[in-house]
């Protein structure tokens, strides 16, 4: 009897000193994982929430969209993706936000931002419309917006009673450029409403931090953000790859002419 209440007070024992251990290494466990989800973020995943109406019925206010960071460097952006990027010293902020009032309440921020918990600060997520040398035109006889002057139609995700655009406009986008624009026509502030500003409305490609692919939250809402059918039609693609190999087709066709003349005044001399 001795013996066995000897083991029974052992084991109570151990099993205190396991618990103590657990709580001893529970800080260790919860900086690792914080270490490990800004790795994720700021490289590979990072959640972004959405805070205004711009994106709407495709993406709703207190939605929450993972942003996939590596895509754009095995493959380049394309018409009809949903970028988020960062407006820093360019575009005004949508949505009104007030600074953080002391460091403690910055670093909360900077931790709800990092999280997808709440809004960046210069943060936007808008539809690429046009990519380096599409020339981007608002609107066709029938009202629809033209790219390279292919129509592209848009009501699988316009915002219903939106038209593709009130306002007139014809861009070229320029090289490393994007021309973007919200799925909610009539409340974006998208690149039309800042053609007044240097590139003409467009947005540094540099700026893109990611491409939106799913909505995570609310679960109700969880999809695929794909890129509609309308881009993929192949006059976009055929004149899109033109339009990129032009500056080589043109330096081609400058070349010859100097090759020539180069060959005639050798054989003069």
């Amino acid at each position: 009897m001795d013996v066995v209440a000897e083991d029974t007070q052992q084991a109570a024992g151990d099993g205190k000193e396991k618990k103590g251990s657990f709580w001893k290494e529970l800080p260790v466990l919860i900086v690792v994982a914080l270490v490990l989800a800004l790795l994720i973020k700021s490289f590979v995943v990072q959640a972004f929430y959405i805070p205004s109406e711009s994106m709407e019925n495709t993406l709703l206010v207190n939605d929450r969209v993972l942003v996939n960071k590596l895509v754009y460097h095995v493959r380049d952006i394309e018409r009809g993706d949903i970028v988020v990027f960062s407006g820093v010293d360019s575009w005004e902020g949508e949505v009104p936000q007030e600074e953080p009032s002391n460091p403690v309440a910055g670093f909360f921020r900077w931790v709800g931002t990092s999280f997808g918990l709440i809004p960046g600060e210069k943060d936007y997520i808008k539809r690429v419309i046009g990519v380096p040398g599409d020339t981007v035109k608002c609107c066709d006889a029938k009202g629809r917006i033209t790219v390279n002057g292919t129509p592209i139609e848009e009501k699988s995700y316009l915002y219903p009673g939106d038209v593709p655009s009130l306002s007139n406009f014809e861009v070229t986008v320029p090289a490393g450029r994007l021309w973007v624009m919200g799925d909610h026509r009539s409340v974006s502030l998208d690149s039309r409403s800042h053609q007044g500003d240097p590139g003409g409305g467009t947005i540094p490609i540099e700026q893109v931090i990611g491409r939106a692919f799913v909505i995570v939250w609310p679960f109700d809402r969880a999809k695929i953000l794909p890129i509609p059918e309308t881009f993929n039609q192949p006059a976009l693609h055929a004149v899109g790859a033109l339009g990129g190999a032009a500056p080589v087709l043109a330096g081609f066709a400058g070349a010859v002419p100097l090759i020539a003349l180069r060959r005639r005044l050798r054989a003069r001399r």
